[in-house]
């Protein structure tokens, strides 16, 4: 029997180990581990989904423990298996593997896709923060409009007990806020509930899609970081960022979604160089030259603009897309700059977990990431927030800030939709399912 360690972050080595290792007698999983979101370690994944063969479950121990698990377990092979991280980084965990002669594997993504009675639509995405939100946002508006009905299934966000989030349902504010959700979950959830669509999560995804199925025509797959599907897709979208050039073949599993979608969109084309759009356009045509190519720009709005102009103002933006995603800015710092504010450096005023995250992201300068992974951090969010002391604060997060969290400074709300600017456009490549399905 192959003793098996699988490396994690919390949703992808969950579903890999249902799909592929759950069932098989040959493999006994020894544990996983957690890294990228603070908390989810030192938990187990419950025997009640990880089947009888593990009547105890399976212990999440800290990735930084790598080394001395390698040494307690012997495991013959060590599966990685979470998303938007360098080949660099990959070839790292390869060679520390490998010192310990065990197999280092990249599990087979294609293997790990559930095939759906429903046609399934999927946004994917190079990089985290390249603009799957509204773009999937966008293809939910599409297919209402056209009178058909869809249901999205979120990349996982198990943030807390796993039995109970086993299959998650959201249709209104207060299903989420009886989940408990993290700021993180509410910023995925929240902007297709608002528009009144329904969104599906959970940590055993052959159930989700089970429920996900009796409630609609057709499934949407919203991606999680640069992850891919985990539900065959018959349109599978991929996310395109020329502001971070070239990163389509450098990062894991994003290159993976490049080649392999039938629909590439190159956001932010109002943003980038021409050398930026020449590189994207060069890597399309040699590594993807079949797949249809949109482009198009995403369109930033602020209420109450006009009041940051020489306005000392700390900018507040999606977490993950400047954390793990490598942006180090977003939709409020466009703002902030096109209205002529004077921008905080938040980091001196940072406290806790928010200070930690500040060190080990080195490109976050001039805002402040959104992190609200437990109670405690949306604490030290808010303490950041005010030790800073600005005339305004810039909530550029996908969802409100300012309901979860307690403003006692002026506001404004940055927003940002998807607008296509190339001649073939998402509901081109829609027609041919919508006529299928009979819509108008």
């Amino acid at each position: 029997m192959r003793k098996v360690i699988i490396l994690g972050a919390g949703g992808r080595d969950f579903h890999t180990f249902n799909m592929v290792y759950r069932d098989n007698a040959d493999v006994e999983v020894v544990c996983f581990t957690a890294t990228q979101i603070p908390g989810i370690d030192k938990r187990v994944y419950p025997s009640s989904i990880a089947g009888k063969r593990y009547p105890n479950g399976i212990p999440i121990y800290p990735e930084s423990e790598l080394v001395q698990l390698l040494k307690k377990f012997k495991p013959n092979e060590v599966v990685l298996a979470y998303s938007d991280i360098s080949y660099e980084y990959i070839e790292e965990r390869r060679k520390i593997v490998e010192s310990f002669n065990a197999k280092f594997v990249l599990p087979d993504l294609k293997k790990t896709m559930l095939i759906s009675s429903h046609p399934v639509i999927a946004v994917c995405a190079v990089r985290t923060g390249a603009g799957k939100s509204p773009t999937s946002r966008y293809i939910v508006n599409l297919l209402r409009e056209a009178g058909t009905s869809v249901v999205v299934i979120r990349h996982p966000m198990p943030y807390g007990d796993l039995e109970r989030e086993r299959v998650q349902r959201f249709a209104t504010i207060e299903d989420m806020e009886k989940a408990n959700c993290t700021i993180e979950e509410m910023e995925e959830y929240e902007p297709h509930i608002r528009r009144g669509a329904v969104v599906y999560a959970g940590v055993d995804y052959a159930n989700v899609l089970d429920a996900a199925e009796k409630e609609a025509e057709v499934i949407l797959w919203d991606g999680g970081n640069n992850d891919t599907p985990f539900i065959k897709p018959l349109v599978h979208i991929t996310i395109v960022d020329p502001l971070r050039a070239g990163n389509e073949l450098t990062h894991y599993p994003g290159r993976e979604n490049f080649k392999m979608a039938n629909v590439l969109l190159i956001s932010k084309v109002d943003m980038a160089t021409k050398e930026q759009l020449e590189t994207v356009k060069r890597n399309i045509k040699e590594h993807n030259p079949k797949a249809t190519v949109i482009e198009g720009v995403l369109e930033v709005t602020c209420e109450n603009e006009k009041a940051l102009k020489d306005k000392r103002v700390l900018v507040v933006e999606d977490g993950p897309t400047t954390t793990h995603g490598d942006m180090g800015f977003g939709a409020g710092y466009v703002v902030a700059q096109r209205a002529g504010a004077k921008m905080i450096d938040p980091r001196p005023f940072a406290v806790g977990s928010i200070a930690e995250a500040f060190k080990k992201y080195k490109q976050i300068k001039t805002i402040l990431p959104a992190l609200g992974y437990s109670k405690k951090q949306v604490e030290e969010l808010g303490e950041t927030i005010k030790r800073a002391n600005p005339d305004y604060v810039v909530v550029a997060t996908p969802i409100d800030l300012r309901r979860v969290l307690k403003m006692e400074f002026p506001s404004v709300r940055v927003s940002y939709e998807l607008r296509e600017t190339s001649k073939t456009t998402l509901k081109d490549v829609l027609s041919p399912l919508l006529e299928q399905l009979g819509a108008t």
